[in-house]
C-alpha cells in the first residue's frame, strides 16, 4: 500500500488499523469488533480502553454509517493499493439459535444442527458469547453425556456406534473452540450431570481427536471446580489422562494433562490415584526424551507432587532410569525445572534414602551433580535445598571418591 493519509476515525483506537466491522460502545466510542471482543473476552477488562468507563455486559452496536464510509474510501483509493472491505456478516441472535437446537432431535439433525454451531463459532467471539447464553454448553453436554451412557463398540453396531463417536467428536470440538467464560465452566460442572465422568469415558473409547479435546475441557473445568469435586475425583480419570500422556496425541493435549495433574494431585488420595494409574513411569519414560522446555518443567513438577507420598517415591526408585535421569535434567532445561528436580531428590533423601539407594545415588553421579549447581550460577532457593541434601548425606557421601576432586571442593561443611 502506497503513502496515503487514512482519516483518523477510520482507525480502531485499539489495533489502530481501518475498521473492517465498527461497533459503538455505549460510551459513544467506535471500535473494530474484532479488536474489542478480544479486550472484552480476556475476562480481565471491562471498560471502555478510551474513556475508562464500565462497559460490562454492554451491547456492541454496529456503526453501519462509518462502515459504508469506510468502505467507499477504500473502492476510491483502490489504485493506491488500498483492498475493499467486505461487508460483515450480522452476528447470530438468540432466538436463531433456540429454534436451531430444538430442530436436532435424530442424530441426522443433531448432526447438522453440530455443523451448523460450528460455523457459527468461527464468525466472530460475539456469535460465542452469545451460544453461550443461548444453552448451547448445555446441548453440547448433553450429546457427551449420552456418548457416556451409549453402549461400547463391542455392545452396539458399528454403524452406531460410529454415528455417536462423530456427535461426540464435533460437541467436544465446538466446547473447545467456544473459549467458555469461568462462570460457564462452572455452571458445565455442577449443572450438567457428571460431565468430569462422561469426559473420562471420551478418554477412554473416543478417537484421539476427542481425548485430546476431552483433556483440553476437563483441565478447564476442574480449574473451577470446587474442593469436593477435586477430592472425589475417580482413579480412571488419572489412568486415562496418563495413557493420554503415553499416546503422545498432540503437544497441547500433553500440556493440559500435566496440568490437570499438577492441579489434581494436591486433593485428597489423587496422589494415590495417579501413581496407581501407572503415572510415574509414564511421567519418567517422557521426561528422558522430553526437549520442550516447558513440558519438561511440568513433567519434574507432577514427578515432585508424587514424589511427596512414600508410594510415590517407592515407584520412582523402581524404575531403572528413576533417579538418573530426574539428575540428569538439572540445569539442562531451565532454573525452574532445576529446582523440582532438587525437590525431587530432596524427597528422597530425606524419607527414602537406604543404604543402597544413597550408594546409588553416589555411583550414577547424582551428587557430583548436586555439587556442580553450587558451584554453578542460580536460584537461592535451589542452592539451599542442594546443601540440605548433601549435607543430610554427608556420613556417606562427603569423602568419597566417587566425587571428583574439583566438585568434592564445593561439598558443604
Amino acid at each position: 500500500m502506497e503513502d496515503i493519509d487514512v482519516p483518523s476515525y477510520f482507525l480502531c483506537p485499539i489495533s489502530l488499523q481501518i475498521m473492517k466491522d465498527p461497533v459503538t460502545l455505549p460510551t459513544g466510542i467506535t471500535y473494530d469488533r474484532e479488536s474489542i471482543e478480544k479486550w472484552l473476552i480476556s475476562g480481565k477488562n471491562s471498560t471502555c480502553p478510551v474513556t475508562k468507563q464500565d462497559i460490562s455486559d454492554c451491547d456492541l452496536t454496529p456503526n453501519h454509517t462509518l462502515r459504508r464510509l469506510i468502505q467507499s474510501w477504500c473502492m476510491l483509493n483502490a489504485s493506491h493499493g488500498i483492498e475493499r472491505i467486505p461487508t460483515p456478516k450480522p452476528p447470530v441472535n438468540r432466538a436463531e439459535i433456540a429454534k436451531l437446537l430444538n430442530s436436532a432431535k435424530s442424530p441426522q439433525q443433531q448432526i447438522k444442527c453440530l455443523r451448523e454451531l460450528r460455523s457459527m463459532s468461527g464468525e466472530n467471539n460475539t456469535n460465542k458469547r452469545c451460544m453461550e447464553a443461548a444453552g448451547v454448553v448445555d446441548f453440547l453436554a448433553s450429546v457427551v453425556n449420552n456418548f457416556s451412557s451409549y453402549p461400547s463398540l463391542e455392545e452396539s453396531s458399528d454403524e452406531s456406534f460410529d454415528q455417536t463417536a462423530r456427535l461426540v467428536d464435533e460437541a467436544l470440538s465446538i466446547l473447545h473452540s467456544l473459549q467458555i467464560s469461568e462462570s460457564g465452566l462452572k455452571s458445565l460442572a455442577h449443572k450438567n450431570g457428571d460431565i468430569i465422568q462422561s469426559l473420562t469415558k471420551v478418554m477412554q473409547r473416543g478417537s484421539y481427536e476427542s481425548r485430546a479435546y476431552a483433556v483440553l475441557l476437563l483441565k478447564l473445568v476442574l480449574e473451577v471446580a470446587d474442593p469436593m469435586k477435586l477430592i472425589g475425583l475417580r482413579p480412571e480419570l488419572f489412568v486415562e489422562t496418563v495413557q493420554v500422556l503415553r499416546d503422545q496425541i498432540s503437544l497441547q493435549a500433553s500440556k493440559a494433562a500435566l496440568q490437570l495433574l499438577i492441579n489434581a494431585c494436591p486433593w485428597g488420595r489423587n496422589r494415590i490415584k495417579a501413581i496407581e494409574g501407572n503415572a510415574v513411569w509414564i511421567l519418567i519414560d517422557l521426561l528422558m526424551d522430553s526437549s520442550e522446555k516447558r513440558v519438561g518443567e511440568m513433567l519434574l513438577n507432577v514427578i515432585d507432587l508424587l514424589c511427596q507420598c512414600a508410594e510415590g517415591r517407592a515407584e520412582l526408585l523402581r524404575h531403572g532410569a528413576g533417579l538418573a535421569i530426574v539428575s540428569k535434567k538439572i540445569l539442562r532445561i531451565s532454573p525452574v525445572a532445576s529446582d523440582e528436580a532438587v525437590r525431587v531428590l530432596l524427597s528422597i533423601s530425606k524419607f527414602s534414602a537406604t543404604p543402597s539407594v544413597l550408594q546409588e545415588m553416589l555411583h550414577i553421579g547424582v551428587v557430583s551433580k548436586l555439587c556442580l549447581v553450587l558451584q554453578l550460577e542460580g536460584s537461592r532457593k535451589t542452592k539451599e535445598k542442594t546443601r540440605e541434601v548433601l549435607k543430610l548425606q554427608a556420613r556417606v557421601w562427603k569423602n568419597s571418591s566417587c566425587i571428583p576432586p574439583n566438585l568434592l571442593c564445593s561439598y558443604p561443611a
